[in-house]
């Protein structure tokens, strides 16, 4: 670190209010219950139309878009592309948006991202073309590359390493029910009928189904996005939502476990030991053995159900109970690995759990009830081990710069097991789509052997620093300023 970044570090701190006295347990709990009231709703419904923005293409499918935009597309090849592309801009833009992210206060810069990826989404209605569709898919991704990766970074400002894991289970369920809550939408948009269409079968008063699907769930996402310019906290040291009493606990409580470079100030050192840092790498595995599944799941799930036997329109309604859930299982077990501390084995479960599933479907072709038993196998395997994951690494990566550095790597790496899931089930392999189950149930199985790997591997690392440097008191404050998660006193969550 050099002078000018030392000298940035020691005026943030100057500046932050210094807590007089440890909070009291009732301090904590009425701020607690004071920030996941104002953050969570705000945070959670804007992931809710993240998610419904990015998925709606897979309801879109089955409502007539290859159809208008896409020449018929029948091979599949040209919906496959328009889907990956959200994932490519996503991808790029996950690093820099982040660590960016630290510079600007969290409501301007969440807020910006939310109002932008409801625009692109809107104007997807008024894609004509492939290379329409193509621009507003990789608008969508630009946006929520600065929306998906800071949000972990930014619960970490006022959640504890106890409280985090509940918490990033709410925030990311709510893609769980983004995928029910499409699936009620696109079957009410579907079912819906104000006369004869004027142009295509499946039209609404002369627009086509997926146009409206576009606009319903594109215009309450800019809506959201003013919302939260004016109603999200900014971080602890500087928002105006909590008091003097309230912001001095809050800063206590961050403090815990490892407090360094908070603030607008960018730690290079930290950014290094990111991309360094083999641990990313192995989370990235798993990310991306998960995230081909999700963009599976979310793309393609209505038109896989639709070769159990369903009508498009039923298939649209099945897709909802696996979702709801998927959320259920996600926020149960991330309330118990808050509890027990511990959150490797339950990644390795849930990836082991969605690989079964994948094998049920390989496996038996011909029994609907046994594969329909599969995708929810699939949906709460997959959605629990991606929101316990992002738990994990935001405490394990030691400071906010590692965290705004690392947290994008790995999910960035794992995005590109999304760009593969919308490559593995093209038209032409219906109705089996053996070579893309089989594929996924591969890359569950390897993300499993990951898991339990990482595990391992920060059991070891704890007790080596234990011998070595003796037990430390979980509520002290662990300087990282220097080390991040390497300071003698910083502990892993295994």
């Amino acid at each position: 670190m050099n002078d000018e970044e030392k000298y940035t570090v020691e005026k943030v701190s100057r500046s932050s209010p210094v807590p007089e006295a440890t909070a009291t347990p009732e301090e904590e709990k009425r701020l607690v219950r004071k920030l996941d009231r104002r953050i969570l709703p705000l945070t959670c419904l804007l992931y809710l139309f993240a998610f419904l923005d990015r998925s709606n293409i897979g309801n879109a499918r089955l409502q007539g878009l290859p159809q208008e935009t896409l020449g018929g597309d029948p091979t599949g090849l040209l919906f496959q592309w328009v889907t990956s592309a959200f994932y490519f801009s996503y991808i790029l833009c996950q690093v820099p948006a982040t660590v960016l992210s630290k510079l600007f206060p969290p409501s301007y810069w969440i807020a910006a991202t939310a109002i932008g990826w409801g625009i692109c989404s809107a104007l997807s209605a008024a894609a004509f073309n492939f290379a329409g569709i193509l621009c507003a898919r990789v608008g969508i991704g630009i946006f929520e590359a600065g929306f998906g990766p800071a949000i972990p970074l930014y619960f970490s400002f006022f959640y504890t390493k106890e409280e985090l894991g509940l918490r990033m289970g709410y925030w990311f369920g709510f893609a769980a029910v983004a995928g029910a809550f499409g699936g009620l939408i696109a079957f009410g948009v579907q079912s819906l009928n104000f006369g004869p269409p004027l142009k295509t079968p499946g039209a609404i008063g002369g627009e086509s189904d997926w146009k409206i699907l576009f606009l319903l769930e594109g215009i309450p996402a800019i809506i959201l996005g003013v919302v939260t310019l004016f109603a999200l906290p900014n971080r602890p040291e500087s928002t105006r939502f909590l008091t003097e009493r309230e912001r001095e606990v809050a800063l206590e409580r961050g403090s815990r476990g490892g407090k360094a470079d908070t603030g607008a100030v960018v730690n290079k050192a930290h950014i290094s030991a990111a991309f360094a840092d083999w641990r990313v790498y192995a989370g990235g595995v798993i990310y991306f053995g998960v995230n081909c599944a999700l963009a599976s799941i979310s793309a393609f799930l209505p038109t896989i159900i639709t070769t159990f036997g369903y009508t498009n329109a039923l298939a649209q309604i099945l897709t909802v109970p696996p979702y709801i859930v998927a959320a259920i299982v996600l926020c149960t077990t991330a309330y118990y690995t808050d509890r027990f501390q511990s959150r490797g084995l339950a990644v390795a479960g849930s990836c082991f759990v969605g690989a079964i599933g994948y094998l049920i479907v390989v496996l038996v072709p011909n029994n609907m009830h046994a594969r329909y038993f599969a995708v929810f196998c699939i949906t709460s395997g997959t959605y629990t081990a991606i929101g316990v994951t992002i738990a994990w690494f935001a405490h394990n990566l030691g400071s906010e710069t590692k965290k705004a550095t690392g947290i994008p790597v790995f999910m960035a790496i794992g995005q590109c097991g999304s760009v593969l899931g919308t490559h593995l089930y093209p038209t032409s392999d219906a109705p089996r789509y053996i070579t893309g189950f089989a594929t996924t149930c591969g890359l569950e199985a390897l993300a499993t052997i990951c898991a339990i790997a990482l595990y391992i591997s920060y059991k070891r690392d704890n007790a080596k620093r234990d011998s070595l440097y003796g037990r430390p008191d979980p509520n002290a404050s662990v300087n990282t300023s220097e080390l991040a998660d390497k300071a003698p006193n910083f502990r892993y969550i295994p």
